[in-house]
Parts: C-alpha cells; structure tokens; sequence
C-alpha cells in the first residue's frame, strides 16, 4: 500500500480539488483509492456528496481512539472510498495535546489494521499544525500542489523544511515525490518564470540525501478551469460534471502519468501508454494540423445586377394645394376704424355748467364736489 500526503501551508492552491479529481482517475484506471479527509473545513467530504452533520464515524472518532480507521471509510464510487472529516477536527490539536506519541496517532492506525487498498492519498488542511505531522508521519511520499504565483515559492521553503524535520525525527522514509502545478495560465510570463525557478531549485538538490534530492514536477498543468470550482457544489468529480472540460482532460492526462510512474499500482490494461498532449506552450503547426472536411456548397441568392433589375413603375402624382402666392392672395377688405372717446387734454378742459338756482341767490354760493368756484371780480 503506498499512502501519499497531498500538502501545502498555503491555502487555495488546489490540494482538495486535486486528491478528489486525481483519485477518481486513478480509481477508473483499476487503482483500489482510499481518500481521507484530514481538513476540518471538510471540503473533501462535501466534494463527494457527504454530509458532515455528522457522519457515523469519521477521522475525528479515528485520531480520538474511539473507533477505527477501517470502519470510517465510505464507498462513494467502485475503487474509490473516502474517510470523511467534521468540523470537530479543529480541537483535535487541543484535545490531543497531552497525549503521547500524538505525531504518529494516525501511522498507528493505518498499521494497526490494514485498509486494503492499493493508494491512500491524504488531504491535508492549510497549516503545519498537528493534522499536518499526523499526515507526513504515516506518508511515504508528498505531493506538493503550488500555484505557479511568487508568494507560492516563499511558502514552499517553510514546508520543505517541515519534512525535513519530520524525515529526521519521526518518519526517515519520507520523500517529496512531485510538485502539481495548479491554476497554471499559459498566457503569463509569470508563470514560466515561477516554473523554471522551481525547477533550477530541484535540479540542484538531485542526487542529495535530502527529501526532496528526487522530486520531479508533473509535465501536466492544471489549468485553471471554472468548472473545477463548479463541481463540487453538485458533489461530483470534474468527469461526472463536465467530462469534456480542460480540466477533466488536465487530470486524465496528469492520471495518465501517474501511471507510468507507479505502474505496480494498476492492471495491465491501464499501463499502456497513452498519446501525450503537445505541451501547453507549443505553438501550432499548420504542416501538423488535421485534414478538413470539404464543404458543402451552400446555397445563397444571386448577386444583384442593375441590367437585370425589373422596370421601376412612375409613382402616381400627388395631389397637393398650389403654394402660398402673395401676388394671388384675395383682397382684404377695409377695416372700420373703432369708436373711440377722445383722449384727455388740459389745454382743452370741458366747460363747467353752472345751475341756474345758484346765479341768483345772494350770498357765497356752495360748491359742489368737483365743480370749480367762480373767481370774484372784486
């Protein structure tokens, strides 16, 4: 049985979209598949359709003593089981503190009673925590998924020295296998760059008694794909949602050479070599290109041709009124000037009439309102 850790302190760099992806590949090849969810997020078990909410048994009842390892696992597909996690995983490292040899609670269960299988891959949560030596000390390889980015690099050398003490102190078999490179855009120089870094850092540890003096880093890329991140919330793998997306056709190619390097693991049938993909890099060559289908011709009208144009029909005239001629314009007959009362003028004020009565009586004559008193002669 060969157990691989799927590991990075980094978060968000693919490790639960590769163990399930790359473990249902491998199981559709004949490969006997034992995935166990180590992460209390849980993600793991949610990608396979497994409530956590809880289940019977899980890796918590497992590294708590409580039951044993053969007796979590669940059947989701044939060749593939998974060992699911709940979020009571988070206190393990509490609860689990005092006890004795807790680096190796997990190495103690898988030898304790042998699962069967012929792989067991780990999916490990986003920190060197306790989870994390539990996963490396019952490992015997190390897969390392890393998005090709710069701050990717920096959290490679913090866990490359993690294995080297867990190498030294707790597990002397462990070795780092391969580096995954996941969400890989082809179109960045960035990324080839990150790539050839990283491969000038291992081409100068090959051949040393260090963990990772024989790592090879996988010729298929992961893509980056949205209907790997669309998978799992229908609790599928990429080749039951989408078998025909890129990143169905990344894993199947990157399950292909896994194959070839671990050929003990899988029948005959699936050792024979398959037809590697042109890098993702190489540029098209038209000399290479497939032949193509001759065309039906397709029927499309004729062109238009003004000799061949049918006879334009003159319109029918337009009655319309004759224009507006000033010269032609009926006569406009004379006004009559409106009656109207002649305007003040103080040179010409109307005369006053005076009453007869007040003539001829003696004495001072009263005026009345308006009127205007006669001037005396004296």
């Amino acid at each position: 049985m060969l157990t691989i850790v799927v590991s990075n302190q980094k978060g968000g760099v693919g490790k639960t979209t590769t163990v399930a992806n790359l473990g249902a590949a491998l199981a559709a090849r004949g490969c006997d598949v034992c995935l166990i969810d180590l992460d209390p997020q849980s993600h793991l078990t949610l990608h396979f359709n497994i409530e956590p909410d809880p289940p019977d048994v899980s890796i918590y009842d497992v590294l708590s003593g409580t039951a044993r390892l053969v007796d979590a696992r669940i059947a989701v597909q044939q060749n593939l089981s998974v060992v699911p996690a709940v979020i009571d995983l988070a206190a393990a490292e509490v609860e689990l503190a005092a006890t004795v040899g807790r680096e190796q609670i997990l190495r103690d269960a898988l030898l304790a009673e042998p699962l069967g299988h012929q792989l067991v891959m780990i999916d490990c949560p986003p920190s060197l925590g306790l989870l994390t030596l539990n996963a490396l000390a019952a490992a015997d390889e190390l897969f390392i998924p890393l998005q090709p980015h710069f701050l990717a690099l920096q959290g490679l050398g913090k866990l490359l020295e993690t294995v080297r003490l867990v190498q030294r102190r707790i597990n002397p078999a462990l070795r780092v296998a391969g580096v995954v490179l996941c969400m890989y855009e082809t179109a960045t120089r960035l990324a080839a760059e990150v790539v050839d870094d990283l491969r000038g850092f291992f081409d100068a540890a090959r051949g040393s008694d260090c963990p990772w003096g024989a790592t090879r880093i996988f010729r298929t890329v992961i893509r980056r794909n949205i209907k790997l991140a669309e998978c799992p919330s229908h609790g599928e793998t990429i080749f039951q949602y989408d078998p025909s997306s890129r990143g169905a056709l990344d894993y199947g190619e990157m399950a292909d050479e896994f194959v070839r390097y671990y050929p003990d693991l899988f029948p005959p049938k699936a050792r024979a070599p398959a037809a590697p993909r042109p890098p993702v890099s190489a540029s098209y060559n038209p000399a290479q290109a497939p032949p193509i289908a001759a065309w039906k011709p397709v029927r499309r009208p004729p062109l238009y041709n003004p000799a061949q144009a049918p006879p334009i029909v003159a319109p029918r005239p337009v009655r319309r009124p004759p224009l507006y001629n000033p010269a032609q314009a009926p006569p406009v007959a004379a006004r009559r000037p409106a009656a109207s009362a002649p305007c003040y003028n103080p040179a010409q004020p109307p005369a006053v009439v005076v009453p007869a009565a007040w003539r001829a009586a003696p004495g001072p004559r009263p005026v009345s309102a308006g009127a205007v008193p006669e001037r005396s002669l004296s």
